[in-house]
């Protein structure tokens, strides 16, 4: 049963786990909350089952962001323009989030969303969390070689930001280091090769956990809530739509290179971002195309990908914040100027970063607000239908940080162009070489 159910392709699994979902939200959701408004056993069911499915994602992503990183850096030994392919990364991340940004900005001065929206004003209310620039310098210093941090809720979670810079320094360690440090890449190489095997194992569940993830998003907001706020929600899934399917496909006929391979390479990633709303839970399917769809490099994917997991945000960081920021300051009728919207620009195009370590849009969004001074409270109003925006948001993302590294390879001559044109495309579902546990060039350094 299982073997047959893996010959159907990981898209299609996850669409018809996608419309089961639905179905199970519509039931969950008219058989209403019991006797004392606490979640229906179907509401509760589905929230386990999606919520499991991101933790198992997650708890096995800081192990593969630094095995990662320190193999994929090594390998770049073998790179002449290593550096130069950072730099280059690191400008198009920035390009593409201020072409998103302005795209926001000027959605928002079209649509005029704070004044066409009928949010009550008592759903106004500060978060519990914000971002800080401060918090961003701070940030970026290793507490300690886990990179572990106390999370909102009291427990601990991973500063994915901080597992990066340490992974680096390790990374150029190891170059530094040369011939004696064999035996100790030896080790994370392996390593890596055990944690990838596990991912895939997680994987394998990505249709119970949509189904999970998207019944309890239809059972708990449905799409009543999108009433009063439907012209702001309008204009993000606008902005998020031509980011994606204009302004990415511009950037690749630019660069000679087909929009339809790269969604139909890209897609099976963008597919589950869209269901699990999280970038870094679907780091592993994100490098996995990246790398075997589209043609990147390992040597390369496994560095810029997991980086742009982290502050590549088209969507939570760009169109979304210059949305929300003009519609907070219409609500609470506050006049932004020129410089004001040049100020929304930077923070969109260099404050994602600021926010790898507490990911979310809220988070980015009250570093938005507090640049600006307006008023934090403003964040209660757009709280309801979050979950239905951030699904879109977060979908962009992952199209970013796949898009991002296969523009730069093609820039810089490293692409595959034969397997970017192939009509074939490798499923994340697909069986790996069980003798060698691992794709070959994994073990060796990727040419130039």
């Amino acid at each position: 049963m299982l073997a047959r159910l893996r010959r159907v392709p990981f898209a299609a699994q996850v669409l018809l786990a996608l419309v089961l979902g639905v179905a199970l939200g519509l039931v969950a959701r008219d058989m209403g909350p019991v006797a004392d408004g606490s979640p229906n056993w179907l509401t509760s069911t589905l929230q386990t089952v999606g919520s499991t499915f991101v933790t198992l994602l997650k708890v096995l992503v800081p192990p593969l962001i630094v095995t990662a990183v320190i193999v994929s850096i090594a390998n770049l030994r073998q790179v002449s323009n290593a550096a130069r392919l950072a730099g280059q990364t690191l400008l198009w991340f920035a390009v593409t989030a201020l072409v998103a940004v302005t795209i926001g900005i000027g959605l928002g001065l079209l649509t005029q969303p704070g004044r066409n929206s009928s949010v009550d004003a008592a759903a106004q209310a500060a978060p519990a969390t914000t971002g800080s620039w401060w918090d961003f310098l701070t940030g970026l210093v290793p507490a300690n070689v886990l990179g572990l941090q106390t999370s909102a809720d009291g427990g601990l979670s991973f500063n994915v930001l901080q597992l990066i810079v340490l992974s680096v320094a390790i990374g150029v360690a190891v170059l530094k280091v040369g011939q004696p440090a064999e035996p100790f890449l030896a080790v994370v190489r392996a390593g890596l090769a055990v944690v990838q095997k596990l991912l895939w194992w997680v994987i394998l569940l990505a249709p119970i956990g949509t189904v999970g993830l998207i019944g309890n998003a239809v059972a708990s907001y449905g799409w009543g809530s999108l009433g009063s706020l439907g012209v702001f929600a309008g204009a993000v899934y606008a902005g998020l739509a031509l980011v994606l399917f204009v302004v990415y496909p511009v950037l690749l006929r630019l660069h000679g290179l087909s929009p339809l391979r790269f969604f139909a390479g890209a897609w099976p990633a963008i597919q589950l971002a869209f269901v699990s709303r999280s970038s870094i839970g679907t780091l592993p399917v994100t490098e996995r195309v990246t790398e075997q769809n589209l043609g990147v490099p390992r040597s390369y994917a496994s560095f810029a990908v997991p980086l742009g997991a982290t502050t590549k945000m088209d969507g939570c960081a760009a169109i979304y914040p210059a949305l929300a920021a003009i519609f907070v300051a219409q609500f609470f009728g506050v006049d932004l100027s020129v410089t004001d919207y040049l100020l929304i620009a930077l923070v969109s195009v260099i404050g994602s970063a600021a926010t790898a370590g507490v990911t979310g849009a809220v988070v980015m969004l009250t570093l938005t607000l507090s640049t600006l001074g307006l008023p934090l409270a403003g964040v209660g109003l757009l709280l309801a239908i979050d979950p239905i925006l951030d699904m879109g948001r977060t979908a962009v993302n992952v199209a970013g940080q796949a898009l991002v590294p296969t523009v730069v390879a093609k820039r810089e001559g490293i692409l595959d162009v034969e397997r970017y044109r192939s009509t074939s495309t490798v499923d994340p579902l697909a069986r790996v070489d069980e003798r060698a546990g691992v794709d070959a060039d994994l073990r060796q350094p990727a040419a130039a």
